[in-house]
This record gives C-alpha cells, structure tokens and sequence, in this order.
C-alpha cells in the first residue's frame, strides 16, 4: 500500500502573482504533519523583486515600477518575472534524512542535471548559492525552513526580458553576469524543461527514501 506520505505531489500552477504563492507555502508548512506528502510547485512569477529576510535595500540600485516584496527566506535581492520557471519544494526533511546543505546540493546537481540534457556544462559555486555557466548564473536559489521543513526554492532563467537584473546586485554580487537557457539553446520549451527538472529532482530525492512516487496535478 502506498502512504501519502511516500508520495511526492508536483502542481503545475502557471503564472502567477507572488504574494498569494508565497503565503500559500507559509500555511501549508504551518499546517503540516508527518502524514502530509511533501509537495514541489511549479510556476512563473508576474514581474517582482523579492528581498530575503537579511537582504540589504542598498543592494536594490534603482527604483522602478516593478514591486519590492521582503519575504522569509535567507539570501538577497533577485528578480522573478515570465519566462523564468520557478520550483518551490514543500519537503519534509527530517523524514528525508536530509539536512540543509544536502537539500540545497541536491537542488543545485537537479538543474546541473537537466542543462546537461541539453548539453550545457553547468556547476555550483562552494560559497555561493546557485548554478553557473561560464561565471553567469543561470539558476538561483532560496530556502527557508521550519518545522524541519523546507519551503521556497530555485528559479532557473528560460526565456525571459532579463533588464530587470540590472536594477539590482543579484543575489547581493556587484556586477554578477545573469545567463538564461535560450542563450544558447533557441527552440527551449519551458514546459519541456519542468519535466525534466521534476524528473531530477525526484529522483535525487528518492535517494534518501525507500519509495516515492510521484504525482503531476495541473491547477
């Protein structure tokens, strides 16, 4: 018999605003238990600057019509926006044998994992959050958690207007160079990279798990 708990939930949420996302993971960590399947949504942000909870305004370099959010995970300032697929992870660590570091590699080698699929040669950085190709960072990451559970999660550059990095120091780094897949590839489908990175992620996640399986739910 398979539990819920042994289940990995993946809702496909489209475009959306982020507050209502954001206080949507806060409640649904809130109100979880040891019986509740850890869940990763996928989704594109309307345009916004998310600020973490220690994140620095001197770091927002110019004023623009586009909203400033502070929200509860650690990091930075950086930009959401259309054409930049996001993946929050709902994951119950303690239940994974996870701990924070190891979550956050394991995120990291999913996205290495997938560009690679498109013969991208990607890498992580030791003291630097995130995914880079040639010094440009194609992927950045944010977690907070509590209650031994994980919330937020990654954003992987697609197809975007990627301006609106250069209003701020991404991720807190003076002249950070911001990359996106169709740099190189050109026909990239965002629908077609969801699955792959889900793919990754799931089993990368099963690793510390004895089952997981893994349901898809458009909403």
């Amino acid at each position: 018999m398979i539990l819920l708990k042994d289940c990995l939930l993946i809702r496909n949420l489209g475009l959306q605003a982020y507050e209502p996302v954001w206080h949507s993971m806060q409640s649904f960590t809130e109100n979880r238990n040891s019986a509740t399947a850890d869940e990763i949504w996928l989704l594109e942000h309307e345009a916004v600057f998310t600020l973490g909870r220690n994140g620095k305004n001197k770091h927002i370099l110019s004023a623009s019509d586009i909203p400033v959010i502070k929200i509860d995970r650690g990091g930075q300032v950086t930009y959401h926006g259309p054409g930049q697929l996001t993946a929050y992870l709902l994951i119950d660590l303690k239940r994974r044998g996870l701990g924070v570091r190891e979550l956050v590699s394991l995120i990291e080698q999913s996205i290495i994992q997938t560009l690679a699929e498109y013969q991208l040669e990607a890498y992580a950085k030791k003291n630097a959050p995130g995914v880079y190709i040639n010094e440009g960072k194609i992927a950045a990451l944010g977690l907070r958690i509590k209650k031994g559970c994980s919330f937020h999660g990654l954003s992987l550059n697609i197809k975007m207007d990627l301006s609106p990095f250069s209003q701020i120091n991404p991720c807190g780094y003076e002249n950070l160079k911001v990359i996106q897949v169709s740099d190189f590839i050109k026909d990239v489908k965002n629908s077609q990279l969801q699955q792959q990175l889900v793919l990754h992620l799931s089993n990368n996640l099963s690793c510390n798990t004895a089952y997981t399986k893994v349901i898809w739910q458009n909403n």
